[in-house]
């Protein structure tokens, strides 16, 4: 497997159903999650249920054939994934590791879409997410990571 990506937005929400804030570096602490996001305190929507979801990740090319195929406008702020990402194929990614600059993550399985998206942001968004949600992944080593750094397959 042969690419190299790059981080385009990392985005945290200190509980479930809270704004998206961006960020142009943040801490990832390995085992735990990204430095206050709500999956790392356990304030998530769906902390209860156990998962892997200690960062969660997008493609940027995902959210483009949503606008192109769908008519759907789902912005980087909206689509509740901690990393969007740019050039690397999230789906194949499962069980493999990879890093985002300098932190290492592996993948653990494709998110799903889920109706909770779609009445956050009243936004048809269900069924042309399927098999393009994302990715929820483990940090195995931690570290800081920033807007911008590459990702590669290890």
């Amino acid at each position: 497997m042969i690419w190299e990506g790059r981080l385009l937005h990392i985005h945290t929400a200190e509980q479930g159903g809270a704004a998206m804030v961006a960020h142009e570096r943040i801490g990832c602490v390995a085992g735990v999650g990204l430095e206050g996001d709500r999956y790392a305190t356990g304030r998530g929507y769906y902390s209860a249920r156990p998962d892997i979801r200690e960062v969660t990740l997008i493609e940027a090319e995902a959210l483009e054939a949503l606008r192109r195929d769908h008519g759907v406008d789902l912005k980087v702020e909206e689509h509740r994934r901690n990393l969007t990402t740019e050039g690397v194929p999230l789906n194949h990614l499962v069980g493999r590791r990879f890093a985002v600059g300098a932190v290492v993550l592996e993948g653990g399985r494709l998110n799903v879409p889920c109706q909770y998206l779609a009445d956050l942001t009243g936004k048809k968004v269900f069924k042309p997410l399927i098999n393009r949600s994302g990715l929820n992944c483990r940090i195995v080593e931690g570290g800081t990571i920033a807007v911008g750094d590459v990702i590669r397959p290890l």
